[in-house]
């Protein structure tokens, strides 16, 4: 080698590995918090573009209703093709009147009013939309995060696995158990690994069907130590409008709205005309005006009247009865998240710590010729199983928060702002 030629050897490695080592951190994948998840899921909804234009026209209503009622131009002509004097057109009167029809009551801004609480349950409603969606995405994001620990579970379950193989290896070496321990070992081996590898495939399908929502690529990580967080089992949640109240206020005012609109239909509009006549005869024109008004004897429009006020407090008592049901539901939901922290901490404290001490002894014992390995994957098995169902109880737990923190509206301040396209 010439002289040198070591050292820059040296130092281009020394350079490729730094460059490896860059690009691993540039491709290192983001580790995808819940809240962000929901957001990407809820400014991609293509059902937003319907929303627009939903609102689109709600504002067409909204102009529309404050429209005045258009004019008229009425043209009459008498003393056409009559009898005796009147038996041609010398004698014709021909008259142009202009019509208007006068609002009273105000009635053009209870239609305001209306349209106006119509656009706004057309906003509620797309608030409903996004916020379902975004719980369910909460929902999905949360079975990421289980297959993800779910993978862990079966990598731990390989690993005992391999460890008692390696025992068993080395017992049948030794002569000390049958060539068919060996085979039970290299079986168990092989399905806790076909075990990991579905599980695996199960995190990763979830993944892409979370990542489906804003149309992305599965290119992020999502962290398990979320699911160990229980502090939400003490805590009370702070409670705020959610879209389903807005639309049941939304329905109310409507309602009310309804009530003001078919009152101001009570008072009659009277309609105002003035025009010119022509007398063919002699060539004269005079000017006439007239008017004519709805005397409103028999149609005062009260049964209009009474079934908008029967909404409207129909309305009233469903917001009482909304908010006394989630109240109900989140004071139901409350002391099963303590109970599930509660297994959750009597299982870490009491019951894993046991198995664990369980499998070292059988190991122990396996490894002296006082157990057989039956009993080495049996003790293995009960800590996964307890691990397993400590798994289970977490994801309980987080479902029944998400539902929860749905009924607080939680989310709420991350719907997306909803606007006429």
């Amino acid at each position: 080698m010439r002289p040198g030629g070591a050292k820059t050897t040296a130092l281009r490695v020394a350079g490729l590995s730094l460059a490896w080592a860059i690009s691993a951190l540039a491709l290192q994948a983001e580790t995808l918090p819940l809240s962000v998840a929901i957001t990407r899921a809820a400014t991609a909804d293509p059902s937003l573009s319907a929303q627009g234009q939903r609102l689109l026209g709600a504002e067409g209503s909204l102009l529309q209703a404050g429209v005045k009622p258009n004019p008229r131009l009425d043209l009459q002509v008498e003393n056409l093709l009559g009898s005796q004097p009147y038996g041609g057109i010398d004698r014709t009167e021909t008259t142009l009147t202009y019509q208007q029809i006068l609002e009273r009551g105000d009635k053009r801004q209870a239609r305001i009013g209306v349209a106006r609480a119509e656009r706004d349950l057309i906003v509620a409603n797309g608030r409903i939309r996004s916020l379902d969606l975004m719980t369910e995405v909460q929902g999905l994001w949360i079975e990421a995060v289980v297959c993800e620990a779910e993978v862990g579970l079966a990598q731990d379950r390989l690993t005992l696995a391999r460890q008692a193989q390696t025992e068993v290896t080395r017992r049948v070496k030794a002569a000390r158990d049958p060539l068919f321990a060996g085979s039970l070992a290299d079986s168990d081996v092989a399905q806790a690994q076909i075990a990991v590898d579905q599980a695996r495939q199960k995190a990763d399908a979830i993944k892409a069907q979370l990542a489906a929502y804003w149309n992305g690529p599965v290119d992020f990580d999502l962290d398990t130590a979320w699911l160990e967080d229980m502090s939400a089992a003490g805590a009370t949640p702070t409670l705020m409008e959610t879209p389903e109240i807005e639309r049941l206020r939304v329905q109310q005012r409507i309602a009310t709205a309804q009530v003001a609109l078919e009152t101001s239909k009570r008072a009659q509009d009277p309609t105002v005309e003035a025009g010119v006549r022509h007398f063919k005869a002699d060539g004269a024109v005079a000017f006439v005006v007239g008017g004519s008004i709805p005397l409103g004897r028999y149609d005062t429009n009260q049964g209009a009247v009474v079934r908008s006020q029967a909404e409207a407090e129909a309305a009233a008592t469903d917001i009482e009865m909304s908010e006394r049901i989630r109240l109900r539901e989140i004071a139901a939901i409350s002391p099963r998240l303590v109970s599930y922290a509660e297994e959750v901490r009597r299982i870490d404290a009491e019951v894993i710590p046991q198995a664990q001490r369980a499998v070292t002894q059988v190991r122990e014992g396996f490894a002296r010729g006082g157990f057989s390995y039956r009993d080495v994957i049996g003790a293995q098995d009960a800590l996964i199983g307890i691990k397993t169902r400590r798994l289970f109880v977490l994801k309980t737990f987080q479902l029944e928060r998400a539902r929860r923190e749905h009924l607080a509206g939680q989310w709420v301040p991350l719907i997306p702002v909803q606007d006429a396209n």
